[in-house]
């Protein structure tokens, strides 16, 4: 489990900055602030936000347009409202050429959450870290980059490709023009209808992939994979949990599918064509469509449908595997 110690610390050490965030108890004030900035060409916008919502959607106009909700809470030499007074009058945002920068050292707005609301230009490549709260981008050409210590990521209909990783929280990509890169610690993962790669590594919960344009890495250590529509190279791995395939293996493709306790189902049209490698060390192995034979044993099989062509090995410590049609 290296490959997930990996993921797990930087991901650990990113959720401390929750803490640093975190608004305390006492008398809470809230406003609110809008700015509107020119630009021209493609630009970047980067954002940091020690606690709320964001929102950030590609529009028309040609401006960057930024709505921000502030809160501010808790005791201190400061009060609440002087420090709502001051981000209100003074919003943390920069403009630098091409750059807009949203959002201070997280340690610096204590007790004050900004929930925000920001429309760019669709010619805009994002880079979002929230240490908790809610992040939705859609609309955008990217690449799209964000990282989160707590709460879902949502990004949809972006142009090029897609880094995303949370420590606790839901990831959702659906419509990317370019590869999709997920590290997650736990939450469910969802990726739809890409044009490129999809490499997902998790620790604990279940990883939905539907529609990929090119190849699959989809490894958790404790959950399911699900993947539908493979038609490249599939990895997918599962330490603990059900792993299933389906979709139709190019001529070059092979596909690794493993998990040490639970079921592997494969899916496959009645029209494919590959070579299957099973092994069941503790469980049967069920094929509900024709295959040609060539070596069985008790918990392993070898065998190949149509001419042959794509590679697929099959491998679970416990639990059956299961061959089946699809229409």
């Amino acid at each position: 489990m290296a490959l997930h110690r990996k993921l797990f610390l930087p991901l650990v050490l990113f959720s401390a900055i929750v803490a640093l965030a975190g608004c305390e108890n006492g008398p809470a004030v809230s406003g609110s602030f809008e700015r509107s900035y020119n630009v021209s060409g493609p630009i970047r916008l980067e954002l940091t936000n020690a606690a709320g919502d964001v929102d950030i959607t590609g529009s028309a106009d040609g401006k960057v347009h930024v709505h921000g909700d502030v809160r501010a809470s808790g005791f201190g030499s400061d009060s609440p409202q002087k420090r709502l007074d001051e981000t209100v009058s003074s919003p943390p945002i920069e403009q630098r050429g091409d750059t807009i920068r949203i959002g201070k050292e997280m340690s610096r707005m204590r007790n004050v959450s900004i929930t925000y609301t920001i429309q760019v230009p669709h010619d805009t490549e994002v880079n979002v870290t929230v240490a908790s709260g809610a992040q939705t981008i859609r609309g955008v050409r990217g690449p799209v980059k964000v990282q989160a210590a707590s709460g879902t990521i949502r990004v949809e209909k972006i142009e090029r490709d897609a880094q995303l990783s949370t420590a606790s929280g839901s990831i959702s990509a659906t419509d990317i023009g370019s590869a999709v890169r997920v590290k997650s610690a736990t939450g469910t993962v969802t990726v739809t209808n890409t044009r490129g790669d999809v490499i997902v590594d998790a620790l604990a919960g279940t990883i939905h992939i539907s529609r990929p344009g090119g190849r699959i890495e989809a490894d958790t250590a404790s959950g399911e994979v699900d993947i539908e529509g493979a038609a490249s190279d599939v990895k997918a791995h599962a330490a603990s949990g059900r792993v299933s395939v389906k979709g139709n293996p190019g001529a070059d493709s092979y596909w690794e599918l493993k998990t040490m306790s639970g079921a592997v189902q494969l899916g496959v049209p009645a029209s494919a064509n590959l070579h299957l490698s099973a092994e069941a060390t503790s469980g049967e192995i069920r094929t509900d469509i024709p295959i040609v034979i060539e070596e069985q044993g008790k918990h392993s099989l070898r065998a190949h449908m149509g001419s042959g062509g794509g590679r697929v090995d099959v491998h679970t410590v416990s639990g059956e595997i299961r061959v089946s049609g699809t229409n």
